[in-house]
């Protein structure tokens, strides 16, 4: 017998009966009339129009393979990340804050307040992480029916008040703790702070004011007040000697001449010299 195809095996039934080449039905015969299987799809010849454009494809590319289908994975979408993006941008200096990123043994389990019972932002502590903020606004959207715009705000709103009320309270805590002589240094600002009294005590003091007065001394200008300069005539004695013809001679002379020398040395210099030698002394002439 001729292989046929499934569906149509009761067909090829019925012409042989008919044609009594089977004297007695078979006994599924009945049951497939009454529930015949489905017929299969069926295919229609391809238009010519586009073999031919098939053909001419693999004339143009005879080298090209056809690439199989890229499998995208669907995308993963968390709506705390939408949240926690919005979060970091109204607040930019909370991702500068100092996180432990420290792991422990195990898993921390999650906090017993969430769903329906977490009303408030300070369930889960008085000085909250922008993690808690946003877990709290998307809790509740999800178990408190808000929209996530005003879900958002709400947890915004007391995320800002509990850490308004964390700074204050940690200020006025240090405040009393500095003025009970905590001090909140390390050891290098310590050490510095040591150094600079070191410095400013008494006793540097009074080393630094004696080297100053040292100073003083050693550099101080003495004049000998006694020595016969008079006062400062704006070098007119000076022009009319020179005038005169006086012409001064800055030689040193001995202080200790006789004042015989002294006698003899004023009778031979001219009558303008002997009114310097017997006046103050002149720019130095006779010294």
């Amino acid at each position: 017998m001729v292989r046929r195809i499934a569906s149509q095996v009761h067909k090829q039934a019925a012409r042989l009966l008919r044609a009594e080449y089977i004297k007695r039905e078979p006994a599924w015969f009945k049951a497939v009339l009454d529930h015949p299987p489905l017929p299969l799809p069926p295919k229609a010849p391809p238009v010519r129009a586009e073999i031919e454009e098939r053909l001419e494809r693999r004339h143009l590319r005879p080298n090209a393979k056809l690439r199989p289908p890229k499998n995208h994975p669907l995308p993963i979408f968390y709506l705390e990340d939408e949240v926690r993006r919005q979060f970091f941008r109204d607040h930019p200096f909370e991702a500068f804050r100092a996180v432990s990123l420290v792991e422990g043994g195990a898993v921390e389990d999650e906090h017993p307040i969430k769903g329906k019972e977490w009303t408030r932002l300070g369930q889960r502590g008085r000085n909250p992480t922008p993690e808690d903020a946003v877990h709290f606004a998307v809790n509740l959207h999800r178990h408190h029916s808000m929209s996530l715009s005003v879900a958002y705000a709400r947890a915004v709103a007391q995320f800002r008040s509990l850490r308004s009320e964390h700074d204050v309270a940690t200020t006025f805590a240090r405040m009393e703790a500095e003025a009970y002589g905590a001090v909140f240094d390390s050891e290098i600002d310590r050490t510095f702070e040591k150094e600079k009294k070191v410095y400013e005590s008494e006793d540097r003091k009074v080393e630094l004011d004696q080297g100053a007065m040292l100073a003083r001394k050693r550099w101080k200008a003495i004049l000998d007040v006694e020595s016969g300069m008079g006062g400062w005539d704006r070098g007119q004695q000076y022009t009319s000697l020179w005038k005169q013809g006086v012409r001064p001679t800055y030689a040193p002379v001995a202080e200790s001449s006789s004042s015989v020398e002294t006698e003899a040395l004023a009778s031979t210099a001219p009558a303008g010299a002997r009114r310097v030698a017997a006046g103050p002394d002149f720019m130095g002439v006779l010294r």
